[in-house]
């Protein structure tokens, strides 16, 4: 495994930030890492690159104890947290050539245009940090973090505070370093985490409450939505009265969406009033809960 976490302990004063944590994430897997806000994702990944310390329990990085040999397990970490530290009075090649420095890397020159091509920093590379975009800053960040070639990225909310093309633009950087590297990120924006991610870890209160792949926690959410469309406007209580349904919402009476433990139960239930009540359906059809709807009934549950 590229990172092994095992019953991860952190606190601040007596509050538990990290609680028992313990996960996995093989070679070149893309692996989200979510909760709310204060959940403990920053604290874990800070133990995760030796920048905490934990208060017990124990690391790993490519088979190295993050706790014993620090600087053997950094070699192998690149990390972008999420307030990006750059030098704004240097350029964008000396900034990068002053990163090689701390890493003692050889053949600095062909290094820096490496990350400089597989970021896409060239068109910006003759400016300083500081006059870039947020969006290109951000690739500096990415760069800085691959500049020693590490085998472990790990990256703190990496799109935080971009238009929705630099989004884009940096999801394609990091798919396509997730081909050959190990990369656990965060990110809020939910719709990042399932274009890129097969798999999601989550954190709520310190606490882990789900560590998984996408599909399967579709597949295993309490609750399913049925959307249907009638020609016809719906009578409320027609809906109320489908033993099946849940919940339910409607923006015009004609086209409805229910929520269900059973769906293929409600499907028929719904065939049966349309027959009943003389009515056309224009379209029946399951939908698995989103990703937004699968992180919010994880993180509102009490731990």
């Amino acid at each position: 495994m590229s990172i092994e976490v095992s019953h991860l302990l952190k606190k601040y004063g007596e509050q538990k930030a990290v609680n028992d944590v313990s996960f996995s994430v093989g070679k070149a897997e893309i692996v989200g890492f979510l909760g709310p806000n204060g959940a403990g994702k920053s604290t874990t990944m800070k133990m995760i690159t030796g920048y905490l310390a934990p208060d017990a329990g124990e690391i790993s990085v490519c088979g190295i104890d993050v706790k014993k040999f620090p600087l053997e397990s950094k070699k192998k970490t690149g990390y972008l947290p999420e307030a990006n530290p750059l030098y704004y009075d240097m350029y964008v090649r000396e900034y990068l050539d002053f990163i090689a420095g701390v890493y003692k890397i050889s053949s600095k020159k062909s290094k820096i245009e490496d990350v400089i091509n597989l970021t896409g920093l060239t068109p910006e590379a003759a400016k300083k940090t500081g006059q870039l975009s947020k969006g290109y800053k951000q690739r500096v960040g990415l760069a800085a973090a691959l500049i020693h070639d590490p085998e472990v990225l790990i990256l703190d909310e990496p799109t935080t505070g971009l238009d929705p093309n630099q989004i884009i633009e940096i999801r394609e950087v990091i798919r396509n370093l997730g081909k050959n590297k190990t990369v656990l990120f965060s990110s809020h924006i939910l719709q990042e985490v399932e274009a890129l991610c097969d798999r999601i870890i989550v954190i709520n209160k310190g606490e882990m409450v789900a560590d998984e792949r996408i599909t399967v926690l579709q597949n295993n959410s309490q609750g399913q939505s049925v959307s249907v469309s009638f020609r016809e406007a719906l009578e409320e209580e027609w809906i109320k009265r489908i033993p099946a349904v849940i919940s339910y919402e409607s923006p015009d009476k004609m086209q409805w969406k229910l929520q269900t433990n059973n769906p293929d139960l409600l499907k028929k239930q719904l065939l049966e009033m349309s027959l009943q009540h003389n009515l056309n359906i224009v379209s029946l059809q399951s939908e698995n809960k989103n990703l937004e709807e699968i992180f919010r009934s994880l993180t509102r549950k009490e731990n």
